[in-house]
């Protein structure tokens, strides 16, 4: 499946596969000169958690090294942005981040910019579904029809105010047109609880953090952001069938200090790159339902994705705040 940014990616790497074999092995060579430490700026058995241990024993083998992973969700990950952004420039401090990162930095709750780090790689693109409990709305359309009908009277709920399921949320309240309103909350099981309780209409989130809730049939995803309708789930119709030009996800990815040699985050983002295009990483993102769209980007395309990202949600917050 394509997206906006498949295009640049594919170009991304076809450059990493054809560039220059001695500047490659020069700095795959030098790299790295000691053990890795990964700052993972979520919290423990979380998907950006589960993402770094799962890289973590595969870079150890391709790297010949030690690699430690650090848990810092404090402040929605910032400590672990300023700790990397404030790291030595060699590569051996790697952040691990989900598209909290850019959410909170385009609501001014993230000190550390995009001009603090430099994007080694993209390598997950989760995609964002509206989630209901059944009993209340059984398909999209009953859930369409109840918010034009009742404007003002729809809740969805969300992690957090600056979180990726609340700029899901304005992305397709502007879409829709619909008059809705929309709850943070601090843990993504207070959303669900409430969700099944029926005290909210519905929430955002990923088809792969409800699997179990859709096994049983408390929930269910009844609008997929995505161009086409996913493999296994033929049923859910896409943002862009109903003319919404909306692709969100949450993304997760590694991040460098600024500073690092261009030699070194191109050794780094082969590492990686070796390590998704694994068996072993792929059995991973299948199991955990992350395989619906293509999560590679490469550094330059995962730059380019998050400034306009940025932009974006700048652009939705101000208009949120009458600004």
């Amino acid at each position: 499946m394509f997206n906006k940014y498949n295009l640049v990616a594919i170009g991304s790497a076809v450059l990493l596969a054809t560039g220059s074999s001695a500047v490659m092995a020069s700095s795959q060579a030098d790299y790295p000169d000691g053990n890795i430490k990964i700052l993972v700026a979520a919290g423990a058995g979380g998907g950006t958690d589960n993402f770094a241990r799962t890289v973590q024993p595969m870079l150890e083998k391709n790297l010949d090294t030690t690699v430690m992973v650090i848990n810092l969700p404090t402040a929605s990950g910032a400590i672990a942005h300023q700790r990397t952004a404030n790291s030595e420039p060699d590569g051996q401090t790697l952040d691990f981040a989900s598209s909290t990162y850019i959410t909170s930095l385009a609501a001014g709750q993230n000190p550390t910019g995009l001009d603090q780090l430099t994007p080694v790689a993209r390598m997950q693109s989760d995609v964002m579904t509206l989630i209901v409990n059944p009993e209340k709305y059984e398909d999209f359309d009953a859930f369409m029809k109840h918010a034009e009908e009742n404007p003002g009277d729809v809740v969805i709920g969300g992690t957090a105010a600056a979180s990726p399921d609340k700029m899901a949320f304005l992305n397709f309240q502007e879409a829709s047109g619909l008059d809705m309103s929309f709850i943070p909350y601090d843990q993504e099981g207070s959303v669900s609880s409430n969700v099944l309780s029926g005290n909210i209409d519905g929430m955002f989130g990923e088809i792969s953090s409800i699997i179990g809730y859709m096994d049983s049939g408390k929930m269910k995803p009844i609008l997929v952001f995505a161009e086409e309708r996913l493999e296994g789930f033929p049923e859910i119709p896409t943002t862009v069938e109903h003319g919404w030009d909306l692709t969100d996800g949450n993304e997760r990815g590694v991040f460098v200090d600024a500073e690092t040699p261009e030699q070194t985050v191109a050794a780094i983002e082969s590492a990686l790159h070796e390590v998704y295009q694994s068996d072993k990483y792929q059995d991973y993102v299948s199991r955990v339902h992350l395989d619906y769209r293509d999560g590679w980007m490469g550094s330059e395309a995962y730059r380019q994705a998050l400034e306009e990202d940025l932009e974006q949600y700048k652009r939705l917050l101000n208009q949120q705040n009458g600004q």
